[in-house]
């Protein structure tokens, strides 16, 4: 069954089933919801765990067996399977078809995914785990909704702050949950239970934003020039490595690009988010970025790209006399604001 992130305290509070299914890209969260199921879990009775993550070299026999072994002392046994990749295969499908319609009663597993595509919800192995398993799948918190979560936590620890000091954190953080729990761990270290001001705030949280380079292309997208340029410069600041930010940079200009070619070709842009497996928070900035920005421009920020890469490995660009940095800021600009 479907079991929404926030009814699992009360679920955990009358029953345990025997296998959890937990489907999110926010560690964090995903993080929480297992940390609940494994508490419960030891209160009854499931003393002994088990923990396997599906890489190259794993065997889907080891789950399996691990299923079917019976602990040493009898005790009841926790079973983890871990598959980063959400990509089990052809094995690894059937194998957890099999284990779905077999589950242990002295056994209970919980199964770690990241959040499904669209295409691979459709797959058999997903409906027999939906089917068998209480299904818990946690969305991403989008950064417009950034700061109310920040609010929700700060309440669960009795202490509230107004919009300003909310919107602060939620900007400083840029979207890392891990890192915005940080911060409002910290404020309940260094205040005690109330209203915190917003100078209380910035003084706890000033200096201690982290960057997420994959973050750079949803402002770009998004055509938030100043939040880009706030991000450009925190990650040079904090010494992130200028070809990883191009290489993230220029894969979304060649999508992009591909994107709009098809377009004046005829072709509906839903049917090419589909193709190019688009979804999310990623999918609703692809259509109002491709209305800004013409295919011109996109080949340009591409040639662009190129002469980034020039200077990186040391060699001089014609077209920019700044450094690298500031040449990366002007082709993240081109895109942003859809002119060169």
């Amino acid at each position: 069954m479907q079991l929404r992130p926030d009814a699992l305290d009360a679920h955990l509070a009358k029953t345990l089933a025997p296998l959890y299914v937990i489907a999110s890209d926010e560690h964090l969260l995903a993080q929480e919801a297992a940390d609940k199921i494994r508490r419960h879990a030891r209160n009854g009775g499931f003393s002994e765990r088990d923990v396997l993550t599906v890489d190259r070299t794993f065997k889907w026999g080891e789950l399996l067996a691990a299923n079917q072994e019976l602990s040493l002392f009898g005790d009841k046994k926790l079973i983890e399977l871990r598959i980063p990749t959400g990509k089990p295969g052809k094995d690894g499908g059937q194998a957890l078809q099999q284990y779905a319609a077999g589950l242990s009663p002295d056994n209970m597993t919980i199964i770690s995914l990241p959040k499904l595509d669209w295409a691979t919800q459709k797959a058999a192995w997903v409906a027999s785990l939906q089917q068998a398993a209480v299904y818990i799948d946690i969305p991403a918190v989008e950064r417009a909704h950034l700061p109310n979560w920040i609010g929700q936590r700060l309440a669960a620890q009795q202490q509230s702050a107004d919009k300003q000091a909310l919107d602060f954190i939620a900007e400083r953080v840029e979207g890392n949950l891990l890192a915005a729990h940080q911060e409002i761990l910290k404020l309940a270290l260094l205040h005690g239970p109330g209203k915190l001001g917003f100078e209380q705030v910035q003084d706890a949280v000033l200096n201690v934003a982290r960057y997420d380079v994959f973050k750079l292309n949803e402002a770009m997208l998004g055509g938030d020039a100043a939040r880009l340029m706030r991000m450009l410069r925190g990650l040079e600041g904090e010494g992130e490595a200028l070809p990883l930010v191009l290489w993230a940079v220029a894969e979304e200009i060649r999508t992009l690009l591909k994107l709009k070619a098809a377009m004046e070709q005829g072709r509906p842009l839903g049917a090419l988010l589909k193709e190019y497996r688009i979804w999310g928070p990623r999918e609703r900035l692809m259509e109002p970025a491709l209305r800004r920005v013409s295919l011109g421009t996109l080949q340009h920020a591409l040639q662009q790209a190129a002469q980034v890469d020039k200077m990186i490995k040391g060699l001089r660009a014609k077209a920019h006399a700044g450094d690298a940095w500031d040449a990366m800021a002007q082709l993240a600009l081109t895109v942003a604001r859809g002119r060169t």
